[in-house]
């Protein structure tokens, strides 16, 4: 039987007790709607980028997503180019066949591993770009109402990370919908300072889609964030913690170097009736603050390549902020390791970080 470490990109976990693989949207929610109408558990695998599982069987299903397939629709209203995709389309190709086409909106997103139909679960992001600019909907097989429905983007609750199916919507996305810029081969606007360093471009400023992929893949490569056989420090599932967001007192007691981005809250709307003059505004609110997760793991003393003893798990050589099987580890060591980087972040700064993959069969 195939075990979780042959699915995943930690190399670590037990056998699922059963595994089925759907190469088509058909076999996808045949496969589902057994799993779903059954009473053992079920779990839904794409590239397994994102997956921690136990060293445990899983005693219950594992639905495999191998479908295929980009589908151009009719321009929207914008006379932006729409694409459905299959949810098991493997996410890199997808960039790799819209940067080609000279399609912007995605560049930025190269390199990341896994499928299509993951994306929108985390709302995927990167060097300034996320999933949530460029969504249009999802086709969604909802588990507890049995209904195969189209969720619009807006109603998915995007944010850093997380989405209505982090929140607890259960069910399988079967296809993705997109919504791309045809500007000649010229990218979004460069939002991250070290992507317009690398290009040596400002931020702000536009360049071809081309190269706006090729430098993302040098820095994730740098980093050991693309999957290469020959790199030990690729076998992970990429940042195993999201970057930590806390309340603007919390911010402050950190070291005055330690890295923040305020999250401006929106605005609230303002009702005014005709032929009143608008009370003065109030004041803005404090909101929240984003820190570097990576910044905290290293300044609380975890550093580049740490390891507990006894341990095949170990902390990045290239970024704090992945942890790596480097060849015989279990996904208890794994654990063990996150377990260790909260607790010493925590000890630290008072930050609790929290793990960005999804775990099956353990908790932290």
């Amino acid at each position: 039987m195939t075990s979780f470490a042959e699915l995943t990109t930690l190399r670590v976990g037990g056998e699922p007790a059963r595994l089925v693989e759907a190469a088509t949207t058909d076999e996808l929610l045949a496969a589902a709607r057994e799993a779903m109408a059954g009473d053992e558990p079920w779990f839904v695998l794409g590239g397994g980028s994102n997956t921690l599982a136990g060293d445990e069987p899983f005693e219950g299903t594992v639905i495999r997503v191998a479908t295929r397939g980009v589908e151009r629709l009719p321009d929207d209203e914008q006379g932006r180019v729409r694409l459905r995709v299959a949810a098991g389309e493997p996410w890199d190709d997808l960039v790799a066949h819209t940067v080609a086409q000279g399609w912007s909106g995605l560049e930025a997103l190269s390199g990341i591993p896994g499928s299509t139909g993951a994306s929108p679960i985390q709302n995927i992001g990167a060097y300034g770009q996320e999933v949530a600019s460029t969504l249009v909907a999802v086709d969604f097989l909802d588990d507890e109402t049995g209904d195969f429905v189209r969720i619009p983007a807006a109603n998915l609750e995007l944010g850093y990370r997380t989405s209505v199916f982090k929140k607890g919507r259960r069910g399988v996305v079967t296809a993705v919908e997109f919504a791309l810029t045809d500007a000649g081969g010229t990218s979004d606007q460069v939002a991250y300072p070290q992507l317009a360093g690398a290009l040596g471009v400002q931020v702000g400023d536009r360049v071809s889609v081309a190269d706006v992929r090729a430098s993302v893949l040098r820095l994730r490569a740098s980093k050991g964030m693309v999957l290469d056989p020959d790199d030990q420090d690729s076998v992970s599932a990429g940042s195993f913690f999201t970057n930590p967001i806390v309340s603007r007192a919390t911010a402050a007691e950190l070291p005055s170097e330690a890295p923040r981005w305020p999250i401006e809250p929106e605005p609230e709307d303002r009702v005014v009736p005709l032929g009143e003059e608008p009370a003065p505004p109030p004041p803005p609110r404090t909101g929240d603050v984003k820190l570097s997760a990576a910044w905290l793991i290293e300044h609380a003393g975890v550093g580049r390549g740490f390891r507990l003893p006894g341990s095949g798990a170990a902390i990045s050589s290239k970024h704090t902020l992945a942890l790596t099987n480097r060849g015989t580890a279990t996904a208890t060591d794994v654990a063990e390791l996150a377990r260790y980087v909260q607790s010493t972040v925590a000890a630290r700064f008072g930050v609790v970080l929290h793990p960005e993959p999804v775990l099956l069969g353990l908790e932290l």
